[in-house]
Order: structure tokens, then sequence, then C-alpha cells
């Protein structure tokens, strides 16, 4: 008797825990496949580490292999979905296609860089959603560190060691907290360069982490001032250009680094599928099907899930809730076949945890709201226990920075074309043409 074909796509928290989870359930009573653009699943909330060389990109790419067992990788880029005749259609890495039919499919396939209607942005901005833009950011800031020391003119100087952030949630805080520190230990190896690199911080909230417990912003806000982080709040950016960036109240800032945090949006395949979606979102009920296709499930930030906590409103695209939802679908997978019965979706908030660099952070387990090194032991303990490997390796990592001078040098693995703003598939490098 064949076995029944489940079909994941993408290998984000909530296609990966779905996987990992399914695999438990199914005992090798049905084929686990997930298609994913990359053999590993990538742990992206510390990517502002990397970005600072604090730890190394490999730690936080947990290879699929290995982790995922009784299911089958398959990589490439998922371009297409029959759901009448029940098939997947994909390219593979080097441009062959291919399709998987499946029994049950589990669309999972995440968030790329939120855009806005800014002049110049999409040209000469850069996101953070993905390991190539990381190691671009990193090679960047030490490039103009170091041209920065050699230039002979003071205005010159300046635009290369100012950096602006924009959006000034999870990630735009984090990169700019790191990115602070990790400029300040490469201008203690280059006696030379004379001023003080300049990070800024813009967003058009109210707030430091709006979406946060005001504590956890205050927090965040003090760590931000007091290492010298231009924080402006209820400014944005107007116009970028290639030497720098017009802001919402008029000043002109000379820059050579606009790196864009101000959020994600659903994976552009969503919308060719067909289906309706709301904002962008595939529409599921309670179980995290989608609506007249009940072998179809959504999840993550793809999915427009029923918050049960806010009525009328869907879940907001968190790590958190892809997780949980990618267990969840499982379960309710393994519910169709006879095991169990499915269940509606629910979640209650754990807490918080903003790693801001050094001995800081904030957080809030639990509603406890704490700062400093408590804080910090926390959300390392969290990163920690939330990884579902290297954690070895990424606990090495912080300690050797914490005991040794960090190493910094600029590889150019990852060019600037490679790495557009408006990508679909932010995790991949855009091959050179």
């Amino acid at each position: 008797m064949t076995k029944p074909r489940v079909v994941i796509v993408g290998a984000g928290f909530a296609g990966y825990h779905a996987a990992k989870t399914l695999s438990r359930l199914a005992r090798n009573k049905a084929e686990i496949v997930v298609l994913n653009s990359t053999d590993y699943f990538l742990y992206l909330p510390l990517l502002p580490e990397v970005a600072a060389g604090v730890v190394e990109p490999t730690r936080i790419a947990v290879p699929l292999a290995g982790t995922l067992n009784g299911v089958r990788v398959v990589i490439g880029e998922a371009d297409h979905v029959d759901l009448q005749n029940r098939w997947v259609g994909f390219t593979q890495p080097e441009g062959d296609r291919n399709r998987l039919a499946y029994d049950r499919l589990v669309l999972a396939v995440g968030s790329v860089n939120k855009l806005l209607p800014i002049p110049g942005v999409t040209e000469y901005a850069h996101g953070f959603r993905g390991l190539p833009e990381a190691l671009y950011l990193h090679d960047h800031v030490v490039r103009q560190i170091e041209l920065a020391e050699q230039a002979e003119d003071p205005a010159e100087q300046r635009a290369r060691a100012t950096f602006v952030v924009v959006g000034a949630g999870y990630t735009g805080t984090e990169v700019a907290a790191h990115g602070q520190l990790f400029t300040d230990a490469l201008m203690a190896q280059r006696p030379r360069l004379k001023i003080r690199p300049r990070w800024m911080l813009l967003d058009i909230a109210p707030r430091v982490l709006p979406e946060l417990d005001k504590r956890m912003s205050d927090t965040a806000h003090r760590v931000l001032d007091r290492r010298g982080v231009d924080v402006r709040m209820g400014t944005s950016v107007a116009e970028a250009t290639p030497d720098g960036v017009k802001l919402s109240d008029g000043e002109y800032v000379p820059t050579c680094t606009l790196v864009w945090c101000v959020g994600v949006r659903p994976d552009p395949f969503v919308a060719e599928l067909g289906l309706r979606t709301e904002r962008g979102r595939l529409v599921v009920d309670e179980y995290l099907t989608v609506p007249g296709f009940p072998e179809v499930y959504a999840c993550g930030d793809a999915a427009a899930v029923p918050d049960p906590t806010h009525p009328g409103q869907m879940c907001t695209m968190t790590a958190q809730h892809a997780q949980r939802q990618g267990k969840l679908a499982a379960h309710n997978i393994a519910a169709s076949y006879g095991q169990g019965r499915r269940r509606p979706y629910r979640h209650h908030e754990l807490g918080w945890v903003v790693d801001l660099g050094g001995k800081d952070a904030a957080a809030n387990p639990l509603k406890v709201n704490l700062a400093g090194l408590p804080a910090k032991a926390v959300t390392r303990g969290y990163h920690l226990l939330a990884m579902p490997g290297n954690r070895a390796r990424v606990g090495a990592d912080w300690m050797l920075d914490a005991t040794l001078p960090r190493p910094a040098v600029q590889l150019g693995l990852v060019p600037a074309n490679a790495v557009p703003l408006e990508s679909s598939s932010p995790e991949i490098a855009v091959r050179a043409r």
C-alpha cells in the first residue's frame, strides 16, 4: 500500500517544526517531503549577531538533513501549485523544473522585506531577512570603516562612518545596538580614525519597540542613548540617494549605508495561488486549513491565522506564532488520518526577549520585566532552547566574543548587487548575469 505524501513548502519556523513534529507523529506511516530553497533552517533572531561578527554564519544555519529524521528534503523554489490535481511545481538550483504530488500540503513560505513607495529606497537600501544580507552588511560596515580611515576629506569620512537603520522594531533595534558596539571595536583597532562612527535609528512610531511593553521599550532606548545611537522617533526616510538620505523632517544625512528593517510582508508566491488572502496572507480557519481545500494547510507569516486573544484580528508575524502553528498543522494532519483529534489554534504569550549586544538586553519572561545581565541570561537561554541544533557552537562563539578581541575582515563574498531589497528570496544571493 502506498504511503500518503505530505509536502511542506518552506523550512522556516513554521515549516521546520511542522516537519519535525509530523515525522514523530507519522512513525514512517507517511512520506514527508520538505521543499525549500536552501538545505538549512535559518535561526533568524541571531542574524544581527552574524552581521556584527559575534556568531559565525554557519552556526545559525541548522542543516535539514540530520535534524529532520525520516523527512525527505528537496531543494528548490516553489513556483506553482495545482490545487485541483494536487501537485507543487518547483525550480531546482540549476534551473531544472520538477513537480511533487501531494495528499496533504502545508504552505509555510514565510515572508520577505516589506517595501514602501519611497524614492530611491529599492535602489540604495538593503534589507535584513537572510544570511546573504547579514554577510553583506558585515563586509559593508568593515569596508566603510576602512575607507573612512583612509579618507582625506572630513565630509567623506563622516559619511562613510554614518550608518542609518530604518525601523525600530526587533530587527532594527538589535541591528543598531550590535552595530554601534561593532564599529566601536573596529575604531579601537584603527588609531588613524579620529571620529567615532555614528549610528542612526529611525521610525515613524512614537517609541522604540512599539509592539512590546513600554518598559522594554524604555530599557532599549536607554541602552541606545548611552551608547550614542542617534534615535529619531516620528521620523523616517523621505528619499534615498547614492550619497545619503533625506529625512521626513527635511534634514539631509550624508551616508553610504541604509539598512531597511521596516518589517516584512508575505512571500509574493502567496498572491499567485488564486486563493483568498487578507493583507497578502492566505486566509485559513482556526484549524489552519484553507477554505474549500481541506487537504491544504497554511501557517506562519504566509497565513492569516485568526487570533483568539484578539477577535477579528489575525496573529502577528512572529517566530513564536510560526513555530506553534507549524506544530499544530502537523497534529491536525495526523488527525485527518485518524490519529487524534484536530485542534484550533490557541496560544499564550510567554514573553519577549531583545538582545542589545554586550551585557545588555531587555526581556519580560512570563510578564516579569528584566534588564541588564538578568535579561541577558534569559535572552541567551531562550535562544539556545529555541534553536533546533548548533547550540554548543553558538555558546562557544558567545564565550569567545566575551574573552577575545573580535576579528573583523571583509571577505567580499556577497556583493551589493547580490542582495537587492526587492527580492522574493532574500535567503539566496542573486547570481550575477
